[in-house]
């Protein structure tokens, strides 16, 4: 199928520069750091190869989950860091980092119907998401770290999605995971119910649309929460501000907000937000991280493969024509594939008018850096 595009906003063109700038990245190994010569972080490293599959570089995205295959250690987590040739600079194992491994092998499944793929990946699949389970507190909520009790609502909203999408690969490989399927209900449940459950960290925009994006809150409490703080974090134009008290508008953060609201119909809205942030596109494709509004400077001063990712993964969410495109619209069945077009929504209000925080996509994943 065609590369997506979004008519008004980027072409075809446009997304497959953007998918080639990640590609030129990525070394021989199959890890794609942030840039080049950069750090890389296996939930941005997942990220990417998503938005590799979506521009048809289906080789590229096998290689880079052949990657963390090889490298997942025998507890089923990776290290948080790799300097430049994979060495380990940070050990420690996080929990969303592990996660995210069965969302991006979902969407390759979904891009490719590779059976061997996800039969090749479903040990490593099932490592990780066991890994994670075994940090789940009795409440639902799962520690950021091995080792570590302390929740965090935006990574939890994204493990959320991923034990959807790893009982999704169960069922398809024959290898059914109740116990997942559990995890994620009483995750949800948390989530939804007990704010109290998790670090406060309500200034970053991530714990405001995450909850949306990973699937656990929808309907009308999802526009609820996306409307109360509307005006906090999206500055008209711009894109969102990755922290609520810094001038700072992030690329990342703001395709994923967009991806939230087309996963709840607002595809308007969800538009709108990704032209905005266009300011911050370079004439090869990529994107920079984000821009201090207040002396007009990019920071930091890189251009990262997570946040051409997100572009990519957003234009394809709402260009709607492929199963992958409905990842973060739907919860997954066991087995089965999200539907492709979206249903047409209407703006969401606020949207039809004519020493800063780390950077943005490693954030969203863990807003505790």
């Amino acid at each position: 199928m065609s590369v997506p595009d979004l008519p008004g906003v980027l072409g075809a063109d446009h997304v497959r520069e953007t998918v080639a700038s990640i590609a030129a990245v990525q070394q021989a190994d199959g890890l794609i750091p942030w840039f080049a010569g950069g750090q890389a972080d296996p939930w941005d490293h997942v990220e990417a190869a998503m938005a590799l599959d979506v521009g048809g570089e289906h080789g590229r995205a096998a290689a880079a989950y052949d990657w963390l295959r090889r490298a997942q250690r025998p507890d089923g987590s990776w290290a948080s860091r790799y300097d430049p040739g994979g060495v380990v600079a940070d050990a420690t194992a996080e929990t969303n980092h592990a996660a995210y491994l069965a969302v991006g092998c979902w969407h390759h499944w979904l891009s490719t119907g590779d059976d061997d793929f996800l039969a090749r990946m479903w040990p490593a699949v099932r490592r990780a998401l066991d890994f994670v389970t075994g940090c789940q507190a009795a409440g639902g909520e799962v520690g950021w770290a091995a080792g570590d009790e302390l929740a965090l609502l935006t990574g939890c909203s994204s493990i959320h999605q991923a034990l959807r999408c790893g009982t999704a690969i169960a069922g398809h490989v024959g290898d059914p995971q109740p116990d997942w399927e559990l995890a994620a209900d009483l995750l949800a449940e948390a989530i939804r119910g007990r704010p109290a459950a998790f670090a406060d960290k309500g200034r970053y925009s991530m714990d405001w649309y995450y909850p949306i994006l990973g699937g656990a809150v929808r309907g009308a409490a999802a526009r609820e929460r996306i409307e109360r703080r509307w005006d906090e974090f999206v500055v008209p134009g711009r894109g969102i501000f990755c922290v609520a008290d810094r001038p700072w508008v992030t690329g990342a953060e703001t395709c994923e907000l967009a991806l939230a609201l087309e996963a709840m119909g607002e595809r308007a809205a969800a538009r709108e937000l990704v032209a905005a942030m266009q300011h911050l596109r370079e004439a090869d494709g990529s994107y920079w991280t984000g821009l201090v509004l207040t002396d007009g400077v990019r920071w930091p001063v890189e251009r990262t493969t997570w946040t051409g990712a997100a572009v990519v993964l957003a234009v394809d969410a709402l260009h709607g024509q492929h199963p992958r495109a409905g990842i973060f619209r739907e919860a997954p069945a066991a087995g089965t594939a999200p539907t492709g077009t979206a249903p047409a929504g209407t703006a969401v209000a606020g949207t039809d008018g004519d020493g800063l925080s780390g950077p943005g996509a490693a954030a969203a994943a863990n807003p505790a850096r």
